[in-house]
């Protein structure tokens, strides 16, 4: 009961202290990690410093995937935080080593845990509270060492481990299975090495067995970073892989050499003076086998990288990539054509979903659709690439005709994906109950549009006509004077008027420009199929007035936009692009 009681103490002191360490300090271990990683060896020092001052590796993981996912950190600079943070673990043994077993723990423990609950108690600083928790923690940390090891005294005399220890690798295997299951038990590989020690200190384990619980301690850490990362984002998941990948190899590694260790340890603890009793054996030790380590794992440390990276993808991630733009195809002008239709399909695709989630009021984070945002952005940058490396070769004039309209629905992608994400910041306004329901309905028909111009880009066939776009403006122009009304009668302030207008209109804007970016697609659709007269019918269906500069060269058409003959989008593609997609100052206008 007294092992148990101290265990308990143990663990209760280490969740103060580490919660009061991290509020103390507030963002002064934030600024530590992201300013302290610009090296690896950087990220190492800072890894250990911030582990060793928080007690938690733990909680320094979490942060760092934190930062990760934020983008203030890379991958490679959070894993040599990781290789720190092991090593900062160790400070726990060196506690316990100095102080649990050469001091008369309540002579400061009972004085820390008085001062620190006055503090937390009456302090009216949540800062001061915070150190007061932590202090408290420190003390109880130490009451729980000094009853685990009376307890351990106690039981030397009624265990005999002299059955099972002795030399063979199958009960160091058995040990460092101790190991982890303790840690595994106490979700604490401090707690598991604390016990390691004071067994060790009061004669119940030999040196060799109690090195080998203290490897496997060491493994069982990784078992909280396996529960964090089931269901966890790409990035949290790397992270628990290259925790485990590390702790693993150094385990492993230390438990082969255990031979050579062990009196290599000896000889380094008689060099340094650090006296001679295991329980400093045993923490020189767990600080040893960690550095050898960081060295094996150093060299290897950008190729774990690399292969991290392209695993544990989220779909959301895979969306970013370019399916299509395949740089052999360049050489043919018509096959390249084809890639880069597919890819911008593929992207109106991904900007469509974004934008009718917003639009149906779907369930989305601030963190979702920025990373949408981010995925249209790098296929936009990706799409330019290739269509400026198909205009460096030779091309026919046809193709070199619409490649302009790849650049023009690249960049209504991105501009639907920016107004969907103000779309989604303005769902906070207030809105009449007037106005409520017509803003609904208009949304409703900005979906069904968006749905049409995806059958457009698909087929030629089934898409928005021209009446469902004016219907599109009247429909608009009508909500728009029953806003202001609204805000002229004293319903509505005025800066929320201006925020609903804009809503409607942002709206309005992603509709009509996803309608433009599917005549585009079926503009390059019928040039690579060799029908330009398809692609101008096409446009003419949606854009009536402005087909007549798109279908002649030089922009000499009639206003109903008749064929002129197979020269049709032959144009440099000046006026394509300004029919389809506009241009300048009338951008989301044309």
């Amino acid at each position: 009961m007294g092992l148990l009681g101290g265990l308990g103490l143990f663990l209760l002191g280490m969740h103060l202290m580490t919660d009061g360490l991290r509020v103390s300090a507030g963002n002064a271990l934030r600024n530590i990690l992201a300013a302290s990683t610009r090296t690896r060896m950087r990220g190492v020092l800072s890894g250990t410093f911030i582990t060793s001052l928080v007690q938690s590796s733990g909680a320094v993981t979490m942060a760092s995937i934190g930062f990760v996912n934020a983008g203030l950190l890379t991958l490679a600079e959070s894993v040599a935080i990781t290789y720190g943070s092991n090593l900062g673990t160790t400070s726990t043994a060196w506690l316990v080593s100095t102080i649990g077993f050469h001091v008369n723990i309540k002579l400061f423990a009972m004085p820390a845990i008085g001062i620190g609950m006055f503090l937390k108690v009456f302090s009216r600083k949540a800062r001061l509270a915070a150190v007061g928790e932590a202090m408290a923690g420190f003390g109880v940390f130490f009451l729980g060492i000094d009853l685990l090891r009376d307890g351990f005294t106690g039981l030397h005399e009624q265990v005999d481990l002299a059955a099972v220890s002795g030399p063979g690798l199958a009960k160091l295997v058995m040990f460092v299975g101790i190991g982890i299951l303790m840690t595994v038990l106490a979700q604490s590989s401090s707690a598991s090495v604390a016990i390691t020690l004071t067994a060790t200190g009061s004669g119940i384990l030999m040196l060799q067995d109690a090195a080998a619980m203290v490897i496997g301690a060491n493994i069982g850490t990784t078992s909280t970073a396996l529960l964090a990362a089931i269901g966890a984002t790409p990035n949290a998941r790397r992270m628990a892989t290259a925790h485990i990948l590390f702790n693993v190899v150094t385990g492993v590694a230390a438990l082969l050499l255990l031979p050579l260790l062990l009196p290599l340890i000896q000889l380094l603890q008689g060099e340094m003076h650090l006296g001679s009793g295991p329980v400093i054996f045993l923490a020189l030790f767990h600080t040893s086998f960690n550095l050898l380590g960081i060295a094996l794992m150093w060299p290897f440390t950008d190729r774990m990288v690399t292969w991290l990276q392209g695993r544990f993808r989220a779909a959301e991630e895979d969306d970013a990539r370019p399916k299509y733009l395949d740089r052999t195809l360049v050489s043919a002008p018509v096959l390249a054509l084809e890639a880069l239709r597919h890819e911008l399909r593929n992207m109106l695709g991904l900007t469509a979903r974004m934008c009718k989630g917003v639009l149906s009021s779907e369930v989305r984070t601030p963190l979702q659709l920025e990373q949408d945002t981010n995925n249209i952005t790098q296929l936009a940058d990706a799409v330019g690439d290739y269509a400026g490396e198909m205009r460096r070769s030779e091309l026919p004039d046809a193709v070199a005709g619409v490649l302009p309209l790849a650049i023009g629905i690249s960049r209504y992608c991105s501009d639907n994906a920016e107004l969907a994400m103000m779309v989604n910041r303005r769902e906070g306004v207030f809105v009449p109950g007037d106005v409520r329901e017509p803003l609904n309905e208009f949304r409703l028909l900005a979906v069904s549009l968006i749905d049409a111009a995806l059958l457009t880009a698909d087929s030629e066939q089934g898409g928005a006509t021209a009446n469902d776009r004016v219907d599109m403006d009247m429909r608009y122009q009508k909500l728009k004077r029953r806003m202001l009304h609204a805000g002229t009668l004293g319903e509505v302030p005025v800066r929320q008027v201006i925020e609903l207008v804009e809503l409607a209109k942002d709206i309005e804007r992603i509709a009509k420009q996803t309608g433009k970016a599917a005549d585009g697609l079926s503009a390059m659709r019928a040039v690579a199929e060799n029908r330009p007269e398809a692609g101008a019918a096409v446009v003419e269906a949606g854009n009536p007035v402005e087909a007549g500069s798109l279908v002649q060269p030089d922009g000499q058409g009639d206003a109903a936009g008749h064929v002129g003959g197979q020269d049709v989008l032959r144009s440099t593609g000046t006026h394509a692009i300004d029919a389809i997609v506009g241009s300048g100052s009338n951008k989301g206008e044309a």
